[in-house]
């Protein structure tokens, strides 16, 4: 039987019965016949929501196939299990592993025994579950099935990055593999990307577009770059969520040894998280540095994510102090160890700048002994002069020789110092009358003269005064 339809008229010049071709049916158009025929395909509704730049259509995306002028074989279709899409009089046509733009061309060559000049269009309107492999440094490797959304499209590195908690503090940005297993199950293509041309310079090819079966690494960076820290702390495929972190502090801080930081107990609190635990928070967390530290040389060793010491760095405090360089506070990650060497020597004057910074104790111990109304350890500020410590401990009593003190302190480098200093409570805090104290100095308040020759006929005349008591016990 003959057919007489739309499709005929497009495959024959002339129509074997009337004889009018092709130019005469459009010269005397039927009435309806251009809204149907030969109006423009429909569009899509999701068409420019998915990115057609390397994807390569495979089993459960939904597609859009337009044949112009061919509506009643237009529509929508899935990509079976097989890679198939089952299409009027051509039947099943695999299109996996094709592009849209590949799978156009490739339906319009199946047609041309049907249709005069096809004219095939592809679009993708909803693809299908990707799983995707990631290992490396990031903080939670493993294997992730992602379903493509409206607003987020196709998943992306960074998408995955993300989804898998963000990357760690020892991540090498430049050097990430994305493995792709080829068709044909030939040897895998490796794209190398830097997501630091990223993040620098908004390069968006970067950012590749995944497909299932994609694997990416991400190696461990040879070393710790201070300036590159913060930023990479800050990335969008960053940890979105401060979680406690397990570091160890050693060195010269008041209490050292392993401790948990936990945000909400930080500066912020539980309602204002920090973005990142840095290194003054650890050694805040460690009662802060003593008057010994050298914070010129402060050391940081990190673990990779095999458990092995693979990075470390030295920042400069000082710097920080003095600059306001926030480089030097490197962003922290759980198993960091943070070393504070011992100084060889001191300036008086780095020393009152120390003593208030952040990681400073808010406190500090110092001694006073001898002759004031209560002894022992007093807890003063940083910085606290000589003349208010000997306040905080009730200030000199009745026996205090008044005019001078004497100022003991043990050095860095492990030597002892002994400064007589003449007191003047009228005086305001300087080095040479009423210098400012550190961790642990003592001062040491000797008796006056009077007090002393009173001791000293005590004892003599303790024996006299002892006979005369067992006198009046005897009644004598």
């Amino acid at each position: 039987m003959q057919k007489t339809g739309l499709t005929e008229w497009l495959r024959f010049p002339f129509h074997p019965l009337t004889g009018l071709g092709l130019f005469a049916l459009l010269s005397f158009p039927l009435p309806g016949l251009a809204q149907s025929a030969f109006s423009p395909p429909p569009v899509p509704v999701s068409s420019s929501t998915f990115q057609d730049s390397g994807y390569l259509l495979g089993a459960g995306d939904r597609v859009r196939i337009d044949i112009f002028s061919v509506p009643e074989y237009s529509g929508e279709y899935l990509v079976l299990s097989d890679g198939t899409v089952n299409l009027p009089e051509i039947g099943a046509v695999s299109v996996r592993g094709m592009t849209p733009k590949q799978a156009s061309a490739h339906l319009s060559a199946r047609y041309k025994g049907v249709i005069k000049r096809p004219s095939i269009t592809v679009s993708l309107l909803a693809a299908r579950s990707v799983k995707i492999a990631i290992a490396g440094e990031i903080n939670n490797p493993g294997t992730y099935t992602v379903s493509p959304v409206e607003k987020e499209g196709i998943p992306t590195v960074t998408r995955i990055l993300q989804l898998a908690g963000g990357i760690t503090q020892a991540a090498d940005l430049r050097q990430i593999q994305v493995r792709r297993l080829q068709p044909g199950n030939t040897a895998n293509r490796v794209f190398n990307l830097d997501l630091w041309q990223l993040i620098r310079t908004g390069d968006i090819s970067q950012d590749l577009l995944l497909q299932d079966g994609d694997s990416i690494f991400i190696p461990t960076a040879a070393e710790i770059n201070p300036a590159e820290a913060v930023e990479l702390a800050t990335a969008s495929f960053a940890p979105t969520e401060v979680k406690a972190l397990k570091v160890a502090v050693v060195g010269e801080v008041n209490r050292p040894g392993p401790y948990t930081l936990q945000p909400a107990a930080l500066p912020g609190g539980a309602n204002n998280k920090p973005r990142v635990l840095t290194l003054t928070q650890a050694i805040q967390a460690a009662g802060g540095i003593t008057a010994y530290a050298d914070i010129r040389k402060i050391e940081l060793h990190r673990l990779t994510k095999t458990g092995t010491r693979g990075q470390s760095v030295t920042v400069n405090f000082w710097q920080l102090l003095q600059t306001g360089d926030t480089r030097q506070d490197l962003p922290l990650q759980e198993g960091d160890t943070i070393l504070i060497p011992k100084a060889t020597e001191l300036n008086p004057s780095e020393a009152t700048a120390i003593a208030t910074a952040s990681f400073s104790p808010d406190q500090i111990v110092v001694n006073v002994v001898g002759e004031v109304a209560a002894p022992g350890a007093v807890k003063v500020p940083p910085n606290t002069p000589l003349n208010q410590a000997l306040l905080a401990a009730g200030g000199f009593n009745k026996r205090a020789a008044r005019s001078s003190v004497d100022l003991i302190r043990l050095n860095p480098n492990g030597t002892v110092t002994k400064r007589e200093i003449k007191i003047d409570l009228a005086q305001g805090a300087n080095e040479t009358s009423n210098p400012t104290l550190r961790n642990n100095d003592t001062i040491v308040i000797r008796r006056s003269g009077l007090a002393g020759v009173s001791d000293t006929l005590g004892i003599f005349l303790a024996p006299v005064t002892g006979v005369f008591s067992l006198f009046r016990i005897l009644g004598l």
